[in-house]
């Protein structure tokens, strides 16, 4: 079904099409990652053209005015980087044994950008009394309004969810403790365990989950324990297709598999990061997913 009535080409999609060419990327390959992340064709193509010619224009006849419209922080010089949570992968393990008992397998690491796959973070049980916890409290999910540090519904991200409070049961408690185990970082620098459903269709599109400092609404988000520095992303529940976490600028998705886990750091709010990622359409049944995002320090 063709969703080109409700996307619009922003400027953040613009500025990512342009980053993709001037890293070598054939039009054709940044077309078809763009369809991947669930753009529809039409509109695609329209943004990539459009993208392309403006930014030969502006070589051909150079104004002052930018050609493609972006936040300050995503044009600007890399800022240093900070330390992030970093799993035990130093010798290259097939699996982490954790204080709790749990065996975790290492599926797949990558370095750049920093992505790593696990299988059998949660049991099928814990999988199922998340959802069932989570499934009378879910809302149509918001996203950061950057202008003001509050949160916004956005058609970008078309799921419904909710946030546990951080150890708010014995079951949230214990996972937190693992997941704090698993990428060595303590669970005072987690935000809330957010559990979302996605219905066939649903997605959320191509997105960076560090909060841009040029915005207005950043200071008071970060005066909250800092800047975001690492996702884990851990699936509830096997869809019947589709649902993939995909990671654009590799051209990466990773399965969504009951019990698995993705992570990723990213260690300072910039596109360098190659943190981009998004959730892909629902094709089949659903996809329920428990997102914990990583702070700087303490959050409270």
């Amino acid at each position: 079904m063709s969703t080109m009535s409700t996307q619009t080409a922003t400027p953040e999609l613009r500025l990512w099409i342009l980053e993709q060419a001037q890293a070598g990327h054939s039009p054709d390959a940044v077309l078809q990652a763009m369809q991947q992340s669930g753009w529809d064709e039409d509109v695609a193509l329209a943004a990539l053209e459009q993208t392309l010619e403006d930014f030969l224009a502006s070589r051909v006849h150079p104004s002052p005015q930018p050609s493609v419209p972006a936040q300050p922080a995503q044009t600007a010089q890399r800022p240093p980087a900070v330390p992030v949570p970093e799993p035990d992968l130093a010798q290259s393990p097939a699996t982490l044994r954790l204080p709790d008992g749990q065996v975790v397998r290492v599926v797949v690491s990558m370095r750049d950008p920093r992505v790593v796959v696990f299988a059998d973070l949660l049991t099928d049980e814990e999988c199922v009394a998340l959802r069932q916890l989570a499934a009378p409290r879910l809302a149509r999910s918001e996203t950061v309004d950057n202008t003001t540090g509050g949160s916004e519904v956005n058609a970008a991200r078309t799921s419904a969810g909710m946030f546990f409070g951080r150890g708010e049961t014995a079951l949230i408690a214990r996972i937190e403790q693992r997941i704090a185990a698993l990428l060595r970082w303590p669970v005072e620098n987690g935000e809330g365990l957010q559990v979302l459903h996605y219905r066939p269709g649903a997605e959320y599109k191509p997105h960076y989950d560090y909060f841009d400092p040029a915005q207005p609404g950043s200071a008071t988000i970060l005066q909250r324990g800092g800047q975001r520095v690492g996702t884990l992303v851990v699936y509830l529940n096997t869809p019947e297709a589709g649902g993939g976490t995909i990671f654009p600028d590799v051209q990466l998705e990773v399965a969504p598999v009951q019990g698995h886990a993705v992570f990723f750091s990213y260690d300072c709010a910039h596109p360098g990061t190659r943190s981009l990622h998004g959730g892909a359409p629902v094709i089949a049944g659903e996809k329920w997913v428990a997102t914990k995002w990583l702070r700087e320090r303490r959050f409270d």
